[in-house]
């Protein structure tokens, strides 16, 4: 099953370093929260990433393409030509499949989804999260939800306060999606979605300014579509600074609940 993530984003509340590198390029201990995201969704046996790019995309691109020298110490021969002129030291390979999608500097979520869907479509559903969040949400059991209720789409709600996409719950339906809350003790959207290839016919287009959490995800929730995966758990988003320091501090102290691999 595939898994898209959002990569594009210009990390406008994050400047002191997505002027530098995409924010999902951000590192939380010795590597990029989007590392971290994607290890939450392999744990899971979820493997096949789709990076949806936008600004600064060769960043990511170049990060996994020089995955292995990144990641191992490395002897190079300048004596040797060839690809014998290497040598890694250590193990550091995942057992994953990576599509980098150019999707525009400037698309908005909806438009990044729309512009990668021949990369998504194909299974009948996938899932999407966003690039800079880690929770330590049970991914499969989410996919089982999904695949029980029938409906277009499933989001993960979690319960931290703040300003992300408030919902209001009827029996596990969303039944409205309010994209920017000031305070609620309702669910929050908190990405992990999973949608039926569906989606794209019904609720996304392609527009350059057409943003997953307002029209597509509202008239999901208006017309029954948008089902809620309630998580409990751990969730936490980078937007800001600080936000970044509290993530590295937890990896730091060995107190990082997102980090659910051995």
């Amino acid at each position: 099953m595939k898994v898209a993530i959002l990569c594009g984003g210009r990390g406008t509340r994050f400047r002191e370093v997505s002027d530098v590198i995409p924010k999902p390029m951000a590192p939380i201990g010795p590597r990029p929260i989007l590392w971290h995201i994607m290890k939450i969704y392999s744990t899971h046996g979820f493997n096949d990433f789709v990076l949806l790019l936008g600004y600064k995309g060769d960043y990511i691109r170049n990060f996994f393409l020089n995955f292995a020298a990144i990641t191992n110490d490395i002897t190079i021969d300048m004596a040797r030509n060839g690809t014998d002129r290497v040598t890694f030291h250590g193990q550091s390979a995942e057992p994953w499949r990576i599509t980098c999608v150019d999707t525009g500097e400037d698309a908005m979520t909806g438009a990044r989804l729309w512009r990668a869907r021949k990369y998504l479509e194909s299974e009948g559903m996938f899932c999407v999260t966003y690039g800079d969040g880690v929770a330590d949400v049970n991914v499969s059991a989410l996919v089982e939800f999904h695949k029980s209720h029938g409906k277009t789409g499933t989001l993960t709600g979690a319960r931290p306060p703040g300003r992300f996409g408030e919902l209001s719950v009827e029996d596990c339906r969303v039944a409205k999606f309010n994209e920017k809350p000031e305070f609620s003790g309702n669910y929050l959207n908190s990405g992990f979605f999973v949608f039926n290839s569906s989606v794209f016919d019904r609720y996304l287009g392609d527009r350059e300014d057409l943003t997953l959490e307002r029209e597509p995800l509202q008239r999901m929730a208006l017309e029954g579509e948008l089902m809620i995966y309630k998580h409990d758990g751990y969730w936490h988003h980078m937007d800001t600074p600080y936000e970044f320091e509290l993530l590295n501090h937890a990896w730091k102290t060995g107190r990082a609940p997102w980090k659910i691999w051995k």
